[in-house]
């Protein structure tokens, strides 16, 4: 009888390469198209969808607070599924934020006095902690899936935490934005 050869295993190293890779080339490109590139509108009205994003981050709030509960409850599959609503709903955001952006560029807040403050404030930790939830979620998710649950719940601990208040504070920000005008 001749052997079957195993799935080859991704080690830990290529793994790391490669989320080092995908988490800095989707920063460079987000930098790219806020800091750089001019929107020319692209003829598209996408004016819906800050809205459809501000429910995205809503619904990945939620799925991980939920998640979270689920694993406390000692549930992992429904932990499990989740965990993978609130990456799918993450991986939504980000891409209707990257298409919105490039066709209409960045949004200016329109309010002045002490809820200018309170906006800058949030928006600059929201975008500092972003730069973050990329290569962390792929790392929590990597551990998970390889079954390394001491490695996972490492991670996890302080995924969660910043994966919650970006989702949230994305939130904030379009109400922010939107009381603004």
């Amino acid at each position: 009888m001749a052997a079957t050869p195993a799935s080859p295993q991704l080690s830990d190293r290529t793994f790391f390469l490669i989320n080092a890779v995908l988490s800095a080339g989707a920063l460079a490109f987000l930098a790219y198209l806020l800091l750089i590139r001019q929107a020319d509108g692209v003829g598209a009205d996408l004016s819906f969808m800050p809205a459809v994003n501000a429910c995205l981050n809503a619904a990945s709030a939620t799925a991980l607070a939920l998640g979270w509960v689920a694993i406390k409850r000692q549930r992992p599959d429904i932990h499990r599924a989740l965990m993978v609503t609130a990456f799918a709903a993450s991986s939504l955001f980000l891409i209707g934020y990257v298409t919105y952006h490039y066709a209409h560029g960045d949004t200016k807040y329109a309010g002045t006095g002490l809820m200018r403050t309170v906006y800058l404030v949030v928006l600059a930790s929201h975008v500092l902690l972003s730069m973050g939830v990329v290569p962390l979620a792929l790392t929590t998710f990597y551990f998970a899936w390889k079954k390394e649950h001491a490695r996972h719940r490492k991670v996890a601990k302080f995924t969660l935490p910043i994966w919650l208040y970006v989702s949230v504070t994305g939130v904030l920000v379009y109400f922010l934005l939107r009381g603004s005008r």
